[in-house]
Parts: structure tokens; sequence; C-alpha cells
């Protein structure tokens, strides 16, 4: 008997009958019995993500309480009398997840406080610390598809679990057996008991509080300016905590999509709900060509990320990641000077995979621009730092390229709810200056330059995939190209062994070195690089594109030479 043949036995005698027959159909089909079979998820630095099902490849009952045993041990062996705060989004099997999570922790001593209602992932990281908790569950699979949910792990900070933790939490995770090693207890019972409590609407409403101070508005707020908004949570947790915080600063011309206004994990009208991608815009541009709105707004299912679009010449058109960072970044930082407040000692924090122009607003404005690694756990890293050396109050905003935004300590995560305050009073104020997003981008471009980027993806399918991938990174370290796309490589850098943090104004008694990282660039002047990284969780390579010229259209032309340059460097 194969280990495979093994393995669906064992489950088989073990699972559930709704499993069971889930496992009986899965064995008609030897392609998906091998995929869901073949290995176990792994829990990495973001926890757990795949396919909903039955197996050890897949997120069920099972793994998760496996997960939630292994994140017990770590707990119970680093912290004395740990609690949990647990959350999940819309997505399908949320609610056993959390109940199973609950449950697990419990049986393991562990007070788990459990939100009664699907809720942002910014709530749980709040939660995290305002109840005091050593750790925080949330169970989302972010933007991906509806056959996908997953399991993100939280510190006592409220950020995403550093890297040593899911090592020891994987290790512990090895050692056991889904279905001998995973202590239970029945959810009721430990709820009765008090192992388990309910998250009381008094933390909401502190999130919610918390949300609101990070407002920049002055008494002149232009709450006399109708701001009108079309809104989507594409079905999943965004709704009532974006319109309760756009409610109390004004903004009540809200029409929300009614075929995404209500939670639903099948996605049925953007079976991809990433805000990043028009098409799961689709069905607010449809609406919006019907209100006429100053602005569309676009959480996703789980509230972190938040996209729009905006009128601008008779169309609606769609804002990028950066673009809206950059925005977001020059508003605040005008409405700080309005207020009669210095910028010499405020950070803002992005990655070094995100445009290049905060570092001429950072040069222009005079704050400090910190660079960190892919991921928003990096950027709550540098505020904590900062709130650890009793100057939590010099930040003022961070934001990833991939639509994530945050200008406040309150949590430690991405937040839509924040970013979504943010940008419609940034749209509110420049539309009493007779302006719209896209003109206020524009100025900017006027102001600093054209700073376009673009991200190629190359894929590296099947067993030898990993392989190749590693073969190319280690041909680029080795030997580095001198000329890219017809320019000169000034700076070849590998992250690697690790490297100084890329810092704008920052004083050399602050300076850092970032973690180690399977990422390499080169700098070909200013403005222009081209930056190569694996994805820690697909098989492909992403390369990412900056380019910096005096016209849109000159920036283009060499986002497509970088392109070719980039695609012949990962062939």
């Amino acid at each position: 008997m194969s280990e495979i043949e093994a393995q669906f036995e064992k489950w088989h005698r073990n699972v559930d009958d709704s499993m069971r027959a889930e496992l009986d159909e899965l064995e008609q089909s030897p392609e998906s019995l091998q995929d869901a079979f073949y290995r176990e998820l792994s829990f990495g630095t973001a926890g757990l993500r795949g396919i909903l099902g039955a197996g050890p490849n897949r997120m069920n009952v099972y793994t998760v309480g496996k997960a939630t045993q292994g994140f017990a041990n770590y707990l119970n062996a680093h912290f004395r009398e740990p609690s949990v705060a647990i959350a999940r989004d819309s997505r399908n099997r949320g609610e056993a997840f959390v109940k199973t999570c609950a449950s697990v922790l419990a049986a393991n001593g562990i007070k788990a406080y459990v939100y009664p209602e699907i809720e942002p992932t910014p709530a749980l990281s709040f939660a995290v610390r305002h109840l005091g908790c050593a750790g925080g569950i949330n169970i989302t699979a972010s933007h991906n598809p509806a056959q996908y949910n997953g399991y993100k792990a939280y510190g006592p900070d409220g950020c995403q679990i550093a890297s040593s933790a899911a090592a020891e939490i994987q290790q512990s995770i090895d050692s056991l057996d889904c279905f001998d090693d995973v202590k239970r207890v029945d959810f009721d019972e430990a709820l009765a008991q008090g192992l388990i409590s309910w998250i009381e609407q008094e933390t909401l409403d502190s999130f919610i509080d918390a949300v609101a101070a990070q407002s920049v508005e002055g008494p002149d707020s232009h709450r006399d300016v109708n701001l009108k908004v079309v809104y989507t949570p594409l079905n999943g947790t965004g709704l009532k905590c974006v319109l309760k915080i756009l409610e109390r600063f004004g903004i009540t011309d809200v029409t929300v999509v009614p075929e995404q206004r209500n939670p639903d994990g099948n996605f049925p009208t953007c079976p991809y709900p990433n805000p990043e991608i028009r098409e799961a815009l689709q069905k607010g541009l449809e609406l919006c060509d019907k209100v006429k709105p100053d602005l569309l707004l676009a959480t996703d299912p789980d509230a972190d990320r938040v996209g729009i679009a905006v009128p601008h010449q008779g169309s609606y058109q769609l804002l990028t990641g950066n673009e809206v960072g950059i925005l977001l970044l020059d508003y605040l930082c005008a409405k700080r000077l309005e207020r009669g407040e210095s910028l010499a000692d405020k950070v803002a924090i992005t990655t070094i995979v995100s445009s290049l122009m905060p570092d001429a607003q950072a040069a222009a404005y005079g704050f400090e621009m910190r660079r960190v690694l892919t991921g928003f756990k990096y950027i709550g890293g540098q505020i904590a730092q900062l709130e650890q050396a009793g100057q939590v109050e010099r930040f003022m905003f961070g934001f990833e390229e991939s639509y994530g935004y945050m200008s406040g300590a309150h949590v430690r995560d991405k937040d839509a709810v924040n970013a979504s305050m943010l940008i419609c009073q940034m749209a509110r104020w420049h539309k009493s200056q007779g302006r719209d997003l896209v003109d206020a981008m524009n100025a900017l471009y006027d102001r600093y330059g054209f700073y376009l980027n673009r991200t190629v993806n190359v894929q590296y399918p099947g067993s030898e995939g990993a392989a190749e991938m590693a073969a190319i990174m280690e041909g680029l370290r080795d030997n580095p190209p001198q000329e890219l796309a017809g320019h000169r490589v000034l700076e070849f850098a590998d992250f690697e062994p690790g490297v100084e943090m890329p810092r704008v104004n920052g004083s050399a008694d602050e300076a850092q070195m970032l973690p180690g990282a399977n990422v390499v660039s080169f700098t070909l002047g200013e403005g222009v690089k081209v930056l190569i990284r694996p994805s820690g969780t697909e098989p492909k390579i992403k390369a990412y594109l900056f380019a910096k010229a005096a016209t849109r259209e000159q920036a283009l032309q060499m986002l497509d030479e970088l392109q070719e340059a980039a695609k012949a460097l990962l062939d």
C-alpha cells in the first residue's frame, strides 16, 4: 500500500460521516485524490491557505485543528495563561473553523475570545491588543477565489506572527497526528464554562473610535461638500464598519452595490474578489454609470485592502495601489502642515516593491521614509519599534503597492476601514478645490515625475519548477547582468544576506538591517530599477519594474523595455 493509500484509509476511518462521503467521491478521481493527499498544508508566516476539502493538503476541520494544536503548544511554551482572539470573514466553512480553533484552544487551557459575527481583519488585529491576548487567529483567504479558505496567526502585538514563531509552530505541527494528538472540547460546553467568550460590542466600538481618531480633518472639514460614493464590500466583511465610519464624518450619500452587499462565500458576481482587478469591480462600475458618484470604493472580503475608481473626462478610471498610497501620503502631509504640525520627525513606511515616488515626497516634505520587505507585518514591526522607543506618535502612514494602507498605530495590519475613511475625506478635500483624484495624481506626476510600475510574473510549474526557480536566482547572484534594456546597472543588491534598510532622511543612529530575503535588485538610474523575487506561495518569480520619466509616454516605453529585459533574465 502506498503512503497516499495508507493516509486515505486512515482519514476514511477517522473523519465524520459528511467528510467520509466527500472522500468516497474523491476516490473516483485519482488526480484529485493525489493532490489532496500528496503533502500537508504548510504553516508559513501567513499561516495556512488552501482549497476547501478533505485531506491533509486541504482546508478542513482536521487540518485547522492540527494547526491550532501546534499554535497552542507554542503559546503555552512562551506565555503564562495565554488567551487568543479569533475572527473570520465571509468564506465558506469559516464558522466551523472558528469553532474548531476555539475548542482546541480551550482544551489546551487557553482562553478564546471569538467575534460572534464576521468582522474585518483589522478588527481582529485590534482585538488582540485591546483584550491583552497572546495571539490571534483569523479565518480568511483574503482575496483568493471562493474555493479557498485560510488561517492567519497573530502575535501579541497584533501583527501576523514572525518567521521564527512560524517555524516553531510548524515544528510542533509536524510532530502531531491530526486525529490522535489534537485536544478538543465541545464548543458550547466550553462557552458555558467561560473557557470561550464572545467578543463584546465594546471591542468593535473601540475599534471604530480608534479608526476615527486617525482623521486629520480640521474644523474646516468640508462637510458642506457632498461626496457621492458607490461602495462594494465584495460579499465580504466591510459593510458594517465602513458605512459606520463614513457616516461619522458626514459621508452618507453612499449607494451599496446590491449584488455584493451581503456576505457570501461563493462570491457569485466576482470569482476572484480582488479589488486590484477590474473584473471584481465590474458590478460597481455598472452601478456608477447609473448613480454617477464621485468615487467607487471596494474592499476585499476580509476588508484589509481597498481599491477605487473615480470619474475623469467622461469615464471611471481605476487608480493603482501605488497611486492611492502616494495620494494618501500627500494628503496626510498637506493636512498635518495645515494644522501647523512639523513633519521633520514623522515616519512613513512602505515596501521595497512599492513605488519610488514616496522617496521624492519625503525629500520634498522632510519626513523620514523607510522601506521594508514585502508583507505588512514588516510595516507593523516598524511601528512596534517606534512604540517601544516611546515614539509611536512619529508614525504617519504605511502602505503596500498591493492595495494595503494604514495611518495609525491602533492596528498592526492593513486596514481598509481606516483607508476608506481617509480616501473619502481626501476625495472630498480635493473636490472642494475643484479636483478629482485623477487630477490630483496628475499634479503629483507633474511635480515629481512619472514614476510608473509594472509587475511581470513568470510561472515555473511541475515538480522541476522549484529547482528551475532556484537555479535562476543563483545565476542572477553569481553573474548579475551589467546592463538591462540599454541601461547600465549602477548598483546590484542581493538581499539574501541582509541589506541596510533603504531610507530617506533617516538619522545615522537609526540605521537598521533588513532580514535576509530571496530578492535581488538592479538600480539603473534615479527612479529606474528592476527587482526580482520568487513568490513564497506559488511556483512563480515576480519581476517588479520601476520607471521614471518626464512624461507618461516615456515612462511606459521604459516599462516595455524593462519588461522585455526582465523576461529574458527569467527565461
